[in-house]
């Protein structure tokens, strides 16, 4: 399935979720600003609010492979799809370079904070939370948004997202007490191969969607 733009996606998903929670005290949380795109459909139909947990993924040097995701929490998880043995291995012969990227994207983070948009986990408390991404290519953005989640109690937790590859949909089903999934590929490409449309907003213009999110409510 291919999409129009993040948003016609998002609107999509929309439809299907107001469904099935409605009347649930909801809040949508987007994995990234380009997730935003999808979520913001979402959180309008549900009359929710919509935040932006900015989560940095890391990559095995030359094999295109993910290693782990830190989010603005400053915590590090790796890619759960990894053996112990794997992660030993990577960490051995890319040590330097990983403590690195870990840094670099840090500091990323911490400047994108600065412009607003952090989280406030107050908001997610006692809610059916909606992680929502543009696409899910592997689980490391879900196990990274799941790790800033445990200090929070929530009442239920549901992941959607357009697109998702085989591996994810494995994974998501383990984490997540529901999903809803548009297209699921065996081959993934990428995720901007599946829209029309890939130009972001930049973060700042997301912010500000964020910030107005009630003022959209139908």
């Amino acid at each position: 399935m291919y999409f129009e733009s993040r948003t016609q996606a998002g609107q999509m998903l929309a439809g299907v979720l107001l469904e099935k929670y409605r009347y649930d005290n909801c809040a949508v949380l987007a994995t990234s600003d380009s997730s935003v795109l999808v979520a913001e459909p979402i959180a309008i139909q549900l009359h929710s609010t919509l935040s932006s947990l900015i989560i940095e993924e890391i990559e095995v040097p030359g094999q295109g492979l993910s290693f782990g995701g830190i989010s603005q929490s400053g915590n590090f998880t790796y890619n759960s799809s990894l053996s112990s043995g794997e992660v030993d291995g990577y960490v051995n012969e890319f040590h330097g370079y990983l403590e690195e990227q870990k840094r670099e994207k840090m500091q990323r983070i911490n400047r994108m904070l600065g412009d607003g948009g952090e989280v406030d986990r107050n908001l997610l408390q006692d809610r059916t939370v909606i992680i929502v991404a543009d696409g899910i290519d592997n689980g490391t953005l879900l196990d990274a948004a799941l790790d800033f989640l445990k200090p929070v109690r929530i009442n239920k937790l549901v992941v959607a997202t357009p697109l998702a590859s085989v591996p994810a949909v494995d994974r998501i089903h383990v984490l997540a007490d529901d999903m809803e999934i548009l297209d699921v590929r065996d081959n993934f490409m990428g995720i901007n191969h599946y829209y029309d449309n890939n130009e972001i907003p930049t973060h700042e213009e997301i912010t500000q969607r964020i910030n107005q999110i009630i003022l959209n409510w139908v």
